[in-house]
């Protein structure tokens, strides 16, 4: 198991976000892009770019859901440009 390097591990996650039709995401779309990484490393790599506001949290009330800032529908219908 290769430890992560962070910011190889951002620029992989910002890929396969625009690789994608659509725009949220569950934390175990994430998981499969490390298949060899425990969970709680992914988890880093995603906090890190919810911190640097590349990526936000979106929750639907029962499901907390991850996206690119400022893409998707939901950007737009709360005025986040």
């Amino acid at each position: 198991m290769a430890a992560l390097d962070l910011a190889e591990a951002k620029e992989k996650v910002i890929e396969f976000c625009h690789s994608k039709k659509k725009t949220k995401f569950y934390f175990n779309d994430f998981l499969k892009v490390f298949p060899d990484n425990k969970a709680r490393e992914v988890k880093k790599v995603l906090t890190a770019l919810v911190n640097e506001e590349i990526m936000e949290f979106w929750s639907s009330g029962s499901t907390t859901m991850y996206g690119l800032k400022g893409e998707g529908k939901q950007a737009n219908a709360e005025g986040e440009d």
